[in-house]
């Protein structure tokens, strides 16, 4: 929040919450601010107190550090006589106490009255005094100060509605705190827009897949005879045990399209001339964080020559068969991998982004096939006799282009999306301590 440690420029003071404008001021929330709180209906009254209920009820997992709409759950009005939960007013903003550093300080600012319950506290700011959109950004902004006064008395971090009613803000006037909130309404608005165009071409990419990898849907290059005696007609279906197929593919199993299944292992440990930074050794930890360039760790040559670790040229895919079942990825450098995955080496008769892209239509499928009380996996035979629809290697290829081209639109988007998110950032940090003023209506 502050400026670092040089000299105090012209026109600022040092405060208790860092360097700000000098016609700004510092003030406690409790100063500027009522507060609420709520309560948690009997679960054993589900019927009487949740069914059939039309009032929001917002709990920690309702908080999105945005305008909060509709909540997961509804209350029905005997539930707010009988528990006396009461229903705060639009423009309240609630704020997270409980659930571990992950939890506390999530914020949310209700756009309909909502009741809510026992871990959270309401906000409520007084008009003439505090903008609730600037109070929200406010919060969002500063968020980790929280790690620096949560309590370790419950086995999870938390802070109490004392420590949010003595937190401490910068405050412009209420017309400039108004000009900061529509600025970052604004790119908040974007942001939402983003994120539901995101969802949107994911879902139309979904669909898509599903339909060309099990041939519902054929590419128009592919859906009619190209010669003989059904030339120009369309092609139909036949059954399988699959349902309806096209005629013209066959269904296989996994085994009979893949040259080779191969494993990984780890270096020792012990050893460190193993690891380095000359070969990315890949394990199940990168699907979640992929990148097609890198992995978490390296290794060294001699690593990989004195371990069961396999050298993968880049273009192949690799799945897991131990956690992370149905997962797969395809990296653009050589990679090792460890001994809970497997390179799947096709034949010539396979595209190995169209195999990609089966694996992530096919993932749940694949996940019910794992066993495992503590850590699910799935052996390599399971893994093998999987049925696998295949149609020929050019249909192959243009289904992986189609689903490619989704895939790079949908990432561009998300850069976009990372980038506006970075945008606010910095915005806030400059309008938030005065380092950026906008003009306002000055009353």
């Amino acid at each position: 929040m502050a400026f670092s440690e040089q000299k105090i420029p012209s026109g600022f003071k040092q405060t208790d919450v860092g360097v700000i404008p000098e016609e700004w001021d510092v003030a406690p929330l409790f100063e500027i601010c009522g507060f609420g709180g709520g309560t948690t209906p009997p679960r054993s009254q589900h019927d009487r107190y949740f069914v059939g209920g039309s009032n929001n009820w917002i709990k920690t997992t309702d908080l999105n550090n945005s305008l909060i709409g509709l909540s997961e759950e509804q209350i029905t009005e005997v539930a707010l006589s009988e528990t006396g939960l009461k229903k705060h007013p639009v423009g309240t903003v609630l704020v997270a106490m409980y659930g571990g550093f992950n939890q506390i300080g999530r914020t949310g600012l209700i756009t309909k009255p909502s009741a809510i319950n026992q871990a959270l506290v309401a906000v409520k700011p007084k008009p003439k005094k505090l903008n609730s959109y600037y109070l929200l950004s406010e919060l969002n902004y500063n968020v980790d100060y929280w790690k620096g006064v949560a309590s370790s008395s419950r086995k999870d971090p938390n802070i109490t509605s004392n420590d949010v009613k003595n937190y401490k803000i910068a405050l412009p006037s209420v017309e400039e705190q108004t000009a900061i909130a529509n600025a970052l309404s604004d790119v908040d608005a974007l942001l939402t827009e983003l994120e539901k165009l995101i969802a949107k071409k994911q879902a139309i990419k979904t669909a898509t897949m599903q339909q060309l990898l099990t041939g519902k849907t054929r590419l128009p290059q592919f859906a009619t005879y190209t010669e003989g005696e059904k030339q120009g007609q369309p092609k139909g279906t036949k059954p399988s045990e699959l349902g309806e197929i096209p005629e013209d593919w066959d269904i296989v199993d996994l085994a009979s399209v893949i040259e080779k299944f191969v494993g990984g292992g780890t270096p020792s440990r012990s050893v460190k001339e193993y690891w380095g930074k000359e070969i990315p050794w890949v394990t199940v930890k990168d699907f979640s964080s992929f990148s097609p360039y890198k992995a978490q760790e390296s290794i060294t040559i001699k690593g990989l020559t004195n371990s069961a670790s396999n050298l993968i040229p880049s273009g192949t895919l690799i799945t897991s068969t131990r956690m992370a079942l149905g997962k797969a990825v395809i990296y653009k450098v050589d990679v090792a991998i460890n001994q809970d995955l497997k390179a799947l080496f096709g034949k010539n008769n396979l595209d190995s982004k169209f195999l990609f892209f089966w694996f992530e239509s096919n993932a749940s499928r694949i996940d019910d096939l794992g066993s495992g009380s503590t850590v699910k996996g799935i052996s390599l035979s399971d893994l093998r006799a999987i049925s696998f629809l295949l149609p020929t290697k050019n249909e192959q290829s243009a289904i992986a282009t189609i689903l490619s081209d989704m895939d790079n639109e949908i990432q561009t988007l998300e850069q976009r999306l990372a980038k506006t998110r970075q945008i606010k950032k910095g915005m806030m940090q400059e309008l938030l301590t005065g380092r950026t003023r906008l003009p306002f209506d000055q009353e």
